[in-house]
């Protein structure tokens, strides 16, 4: 009944999500989201928000595939109903881009991602066993893992994850084996991870300030402030009046350049800063490159091209999935795994595993210059080649083939010793 309760509070608040009639506004949906308040002001950063989008966007561009290790090694799994919900339809809102996009921004956002796994034990013949019927990410901020170890919920050193949820105040209680747990690198005790936005809390509060004195320049028309100098005295009153008469006259991209009469003995000073002088942009670009850098992500995804060339931007993307994606992708398998498939799934040697190689695609022609140097040399078969291009099988094409030339290095300087004898007798 718990579990029913909650899918049906989490399938509501997706369909006010999805059918705007239904009354969801856009705070409602961000609170939805994980994304109020304070962790809204860190989403306006711009650099943060690039960071977020880009690691959030590749995990969801990433093609989850179904194995099993078998004596001839590991082939392509027969798709089944549980894998179908991870690499077709999670749920019924989600596709799988939406949703590893939706957990990995959660997991960066506030160091944990987590996944609820709705099952049902069926019953069969003999015995019987537990189906997933569908997967949601779970609002991060508002689920907290906790260790029992008093038994006070059953079981003694064991893991659950509490869910409290944001409109009714209800709390949810689920076991460690319903929940897939998701964390950044940076953890202390292995347990919970660490976002970017607290380690960085300085960096990321200075960049955002310094966007925001640019969007008050902007507004003011790039006009400086001025200090007004006049004779005589005057009451708060007119002081007031008269600041904003020329402040309104002054200010605002539809003011610039403007010229307005000025009173006798009243003078305007403009305060100038120089932004050059203050070393703004490099200031701001320094600090762009530290949250990237703590991100994982690379100069040319932030658009920083200055030591960039086409080879260049190139490597930077492969260093990329090695330095930053090789670690995530290897943790999200690991957890899927390890929690997703059954015991026996696990000892029938059935795995998940994410297409790296979506993110290092080529153009056509270096594309096909691989596959034919790989299916020459006996590494693809053909038939294989053509599924990488999206074309059907064909008959025979299952048969590794090789230049008739080659022979095994055990056999290298043989033909000679042949020769030599044949030609004594």
């Amino acid at each position: 009944m718990v579990n029913m309760a909650i899918w049906k509070r989490i399938r509501n608040a997706w369909n006010a999500l999805v059918r705007p009639s239904a009354g969801m506004n856009d705070e409602e949906v961000l609170e939805w989201l994980g994304i109020t308040g304070v962790s809204k002001k860190h989403i306006q950063e711009v650099t943060y928000y690039t960071c977020m989008k880009m690691l959030a966007e590749t995990m969801g561009k990433l093609p989850l595939k179904y194995y099993q290790e078998t004596k001839d090694g590991k082939i392509r799994a027969d798709p089944t109903p549980e894998s179908r919900l991870l690499t077709v339809r999670p749920n019924e809102f989600m596709t799988p881009s939406t949703f590893w996009s939706v957990v990995e921004q959660n997991c960066q956002h506030y160091g944990n991602g987590y996944v609820w796994m709705r099952r049902e034990f069926t019953r069969e013949k003999y015995g019987g066993r537990y189906k997933t019927l569908d997967l949601w990410p779970m609002q991060s901020n508002y689920t907290f893992p906790l260790m029992d170890d008093i038994g006070l919920f059953g079981g003694k050193g064991r893991l659950y994850y509490q869910y409290n949820d944001p409109k009714t105040g209800e709390q949810y209680l689920f076991k460690n084996s319903e929940v897939m747990h998701f964390k950044t690198w940076h953890s202390t005790d292995g347990f919970m991870g660490t976002p970017v936005r607290k380690i960085l809390a300085d960096t990321i509060g200075g960049a955002l300030e310094s966007q925001n004195f640019m969007n008050r320049l902007y507004e003011q028309g790039l006009t400086a402030s001025m200090a007004m100098q006049y004779t005589g005295d005057l009451d708060e009153g007119r002081r007031a009046k008269l600041q904003k008469r020329f402040a309104d006259a002054l200010s605002g991209p539809k003011n610039a350049g403007k010229v307005i009469p000025v009173p006798i003995g009243l003078e305007l000073k403009p305060l100038k800063m120089n932004l050059t002088d203050a070393q703004f942009f490099e200031l701001k670009k320094y600090s762009a490159l530290q949250i990237a850098g703590a991100f994982g992500i690379k100069p040319n995804q932030i658009n920083n091209y200055e030591k960039s060339s086409y080879a260049n931007s190139e490597t930077q993307q492969l260093a990329f999935l090695i330095d930053t994606m090789a670690y995530r992708l290897k943790m999200y398998e690991e957890e899927i795994n390890g929690k997703y498939l059954m015991p026996q799934q696990q000892e029938d040697g059935f795995s998940y595993k994410f297409n790296e190689k979506a993110l290092l695609r080529t153009d056509s022609k270096t594309q096909m210059e691989n596959l034919v140097k790989a299916v020459n040399n006996g590494l693809y078969s053909v038939n294989e080649g053509r599924e990488y291009l999206d074309k059907p099988r064909k008959e025979g094409g299952d048969k590794l083939i090789v230049n008739g030339n080659y022979i095994p290095l055990t056999e290298v300087g043989k033909q000679y010793g042949r020769g030599e004898k044949s030609g004594s007798n």
